[in-house]
């Protein structure tokens, strides 16, 4: 065991951060750069809190090559806030969505307050087990195009960048931002919560493209419009400080190891590794379509919800935590996202091979 006792954590969010960006932030904690205080103690409005958000908007734009003319927010409420925000700012006619399951869902009922929104494409025939085909939609009058790229609970991602025909394509990327490469310029809106690669909960990124900025109904409120999120450099009301400057870390740690060219290189390994063996056995099944495959949430199941209890049960007394399936599909669910080692993904593997031979009868 490690000196801290730490364990291996799945968790689908707030999930592992990396143990380097921990240390810093422990050796941090009392007297941050001899101001006497914790950086959780910092004036938003002081000069040692202005670098350290402008530093993390520098690192986070060097990260995803995020173009000069797309904003950098950080904002509060949870990605799910976002569902809301994205309507009144941009849904004035209709929007087209793709359901992909329960994420996308909760997007399409949040902006169906605000005007007509149409679902083009869904996997919901078979509960939304992949990612419908997506390359030749029909987005004739639509103001933009809607997705969340990476479903947590269905365990699938798009390998494909929708065509959104020239409208503004928004995308959810809470769960595989900074995972892999992007092209930013594809989109219009990027918005992230942070808690499954980019640090603790309680910031959400948004990554706006300027000609959408102004574009708000008038009756959005002022703390979700872009605009003055923008103009105050995401200082409009007191932000979550300390969330800030551990995603800071989390950017340095990424650039300093590599940057996303080099950590996308992990992740498809650890999601190979552990595909490779669910596939070879007869005992556990996947749940989610081989072409759908997400490398950062693993879903799959015994096929007996019994068993798929005690999995969870027995791979806590060897530190292995949080590998419950959501509860709107059940069975079993490894999320490994940036900060999971490879070393966590052979230890979960192994203990699944233990149970495999123990329970297969």
């Amino acid at each position: 065991m490690n000196k801290y006792n730490r364990i291996f954590n799945f968790a689908a969010g707030p999930a592992m951060l990396p143990e380097e960006v921990l240390e810093i932030a422990k050796n941090e904690m009392m007297n941050y750069k001899n101001s006497g205080m914790s950086v959780m103690e910092l004036s938003h409005r002081s000069s040692l809190f202005n670098d350290i958000i402008t530093e993390a908007e520098d690192n986070l734009r060097k990260l995803l090559n995020i173009p000069f003319n797309y904003k950098v927010l950080f904002l509060q409420g949870g990605a799910t806030t976002q569902f809301s925000s994205v309507a009144l700012h941009l849904l004035k006619n209709k929007a087209a969505y793709i359901n992909t399951g329960h994420w996308s869902n909760r997007a399409i009922i949040d902006a169906r307050v605000f005007g007509q929104v149409d679902v083009i494409a869904s996997s919901e025939n078979e509960s939304f087990s992949y990612i419908p085909d997506c390359s030749n939609l029909n987005l004739e009058g639509y103001d933009y195009l809607y997705y969340c790229d990476n479903n947590t609970i269905y365990g699938t991602k798009f390998k494909k960048v929708p065509n959104s025909f020239g409208i503004p394509l928004v995308c959810d990327m809470s769960s595989c931002i900074l995972s892999e490469e992007i092209d930013v310029s594809k989109y219009g809106i990027i918005f992230a919560g942070a808690q499954k690669n980019i640090g603790p909960s309680g910031v959400t990124i948004v990554i706006i493209r300027e000609d959408l900025i102004n574009e708000s109904s008038v009756y959005t409120p002022n703390i979700l419009k872009y605009k003055i999120h923008s103009e105050k450099m995401s200082l409009f009301n007191t932000p979550p400080t300390y969330i800030i400057y551990m995603c800071g870390l989390v950017f340095k740690y990424l650039l300093n190891n590599g940057g996303i060219k080099a950590q996308e290189k992990k992740n498809i390994e650890k999601a190979n590794y552990l595909y490779n063996y669910l596939d070879h056995s007869k005992f556990y099944k996947t749940m989610a379509d081989k072409n759908s495959r997400s490398i950062m949430n693993v879903v799959f199941t015994t096929g007996n919800k019994e068993l798929d209890l005690l999995f969870v049960e027995e791979a806590k007394k060897v530190g292995l935590e949080n590998l419950k399936g959501h509860k709107v599909i059940g069975g079993l669910r490894a999320s490994i996202y940036n900060a999971m080692p490879f070393e966590g993904v052979v230890t979960l593997v192994e203990f699944m091979k233990k149970f495999e031979v123990q329970y297969n009868v």
